[in-house]
């Protein structure tokens, strides 16, 4: 082998040495398995991440009205552990009966997360966190922007599956990951056209199953997948909301996801079906798409770093 072809050799095993490297260190790991960004529920890990967009078809409400909503979130680690966030949407009703359509934004979310821990053999991790829904931040209240702050505090986790026995490699690619939130708002009655509107505490909690194509082609047994398909992560996720309060205590309303993940190094592309788990969710399916870019990766020695420290 002359010499150029012994450097680029050379060079191309330290660069390739060096992305394994980044990648073991990089967002959403916990040893070989990747978290996804999930849509419906919250990641397990503080993170440098951006959404950009998130579309949304709702499915159609109860009075026949069609929303969609296009939104924004952002996630920046201020340390190693601890994070910040901050999410707004654009909404579009589109009200029967001949009726205006309204748009405008929603109430702004901020939250602030603290990585509990990473725990790599066996592909487990958690965070705690705090989020508040501010007042008067939506542009339309007909569109149901808040006139009242609500806090909630948060618990987020997720286990990967790989430390299964190599007799079960069909079910090592698995992984799950839930969230857990009580919201408390700091208002509890609000007045409109049509009177009093109480506001309950609500206990959310979500979870979402993964199946790791990536998972099952690189750390279980080759099973012939190139790209792109090595890549796709098949997903089902669930959110529920359930009053506990007010007069509406035991009205859950939620959500069915199932949908697909592709995930690159620096973006990945989800898109979901929307299912209603009951009447008082919607009536009928629809559907999101979401484009999410993971920061960290693109912008490694500038945004994409921890604010203080390494």
């Amino acid at each position: 082998m002359n010499r150029p072809i012994q450097g680029l050799a050379a060079l191309t095993a330290a660069a390739l040495a060096a992305l394994a490297a980044h990648e073991a260190l990089a967002h959403g790991f916990a040893g070989d398995r990747f978290f996804p960004a999930t849509i419906l529920t919250d990641d397990p890990f503080v993170a440098d991440e951006m959404s950009l967009p998130t579309v949304t078809f709702n499915p159609p409400g109860a009075d026949g009205t069609h929303e969609t909503d296009a939104e924004f979130d952002i996630a920046k680690r201020l340390t190693h552990d601890l994070g910040i966030t901050f999410s707004d949407q654009w909404e579009s009703i589109r009200q029967p009966g001949g009726l205006p359509t309204l748009h405008g934004t929603g109430g702004i979310t901020t939250g602030v997360q603290y990585q509990l821990f990473i725990n790599a053999p066996h592909e487990a991790m958690a965070l705690v966190g705090f989020q508040q829904n501010w007042a008067h931040t939506g542009s339309v209240q007909a569109l149901g922007a808040p006139d009242y702050t609500t806090l909630s505090p948060v618990f987020d986790w997720g286990k990967g599956m790989g430390d299964l026995p190599e007799s079960l490699p069909w079910l090592r690619p698995f992984a799950i990951t839930g969230n857990f939130s009580y919201d408390f708002p700091l208002k509890t009655t609000s007045y409109g056209p049509n009177g009093a509107v109480l506001h309950p505490n609500n206990f959310n909690y979500g979870i979402a199953i993964e199946y790791s194509l990536e998972y099952l082609q690189h750390h279980v047994k080759d099973v012939g997948l190139s790209a792109p398909f090595d890549r796709l992560i098949p997903v089902i996720e669930m959110a529920m909301t359930t009053p506990m309060n007010r007069g509406q205590g035991g009205q859950t309303t939620g959500t069915v996801q199932p949908g697909l993940i592709w995930a690159g190094q620096y973006y990945e592309i989800s898109a979901e079906a929307i299912i209603p788990v009951n009447s008082l969710s919607g009536h009928g399916y629809g559907g999101l798409v979401q484009l999410h870019f993971f920061l960290d990766d693109i912008f490694p020695a500038t945004f994409g770093r921890p604010v203080f420290g390494n």
